[in-house]
């Protein structure tokens, strides 16, 4: 379910709030494949299927950045803001990929806010805690600390 702020005041009040989490996205070969086309990372873990049966993982396995470039489009299943002028990825803090997402997995993210606080230029900046989950694991695929600035 999307949480829908609009305007300054109502992000503030999101402080302590937990955006609960997304639907399953299945991760399939195909987009792991893309993102080794696009970053020019080909490692055999990740694109080849035959290799990576017989190796640590048994399977491939989706690139740890492509398991965080996923959080842009699953974090718009989280929040949705409207009412401002202008919103900035600002960056992350305190990424980790304690665990493998196996092609073929599904993900999911979670979100809590951690804090909200006002910045310069009429602004409010949001800093939220990100689990990526899998499907049946225990240990997330990734965590990490998400700052976003919006501005009135």
């Amino acid at each position: 379910m999307t949480t829908a702020v609009n305007g300054l005041e109502e992000l503030k009040a999101l402080a302590g709030q937990d955006l609960g989490h997304t639907d399953w996205l299945q991760i399939d070969q195909g987009r792991v494949d893309t993102f080794a086309d696009a970053t020019d990372d080909h490692q055999w873990i990740h694109t080849d299927p035959e290799r990576a049966a017989t190796g640590p993982f048994g399977t491939t396995i989706a690139h740890g950045y492509l398991t965080l470039a996923l959080l842009i489009p699953l974090m718009s299943e989280l929040l949705e803001v409207s009412g401002v002028r202008m919103s900035i990825n600002y960056g992350l803090e305190k990424v980790r990929f304690p665990a493998p997402v196996p092609v073929g997995a599904k993900i999911r993210l979670q979100g809590q806010v951690a804090a909200v606080e006002e910045v310069k230029g009429d602004g409010v900046q949001i800093t939220i805690d990100f689990t990526v989950q899998i499907e049946g694991s225990d240990k997330p695929a990734c965590v990490a600390r998400g700052i976003y600035r919006h501005y009135a």
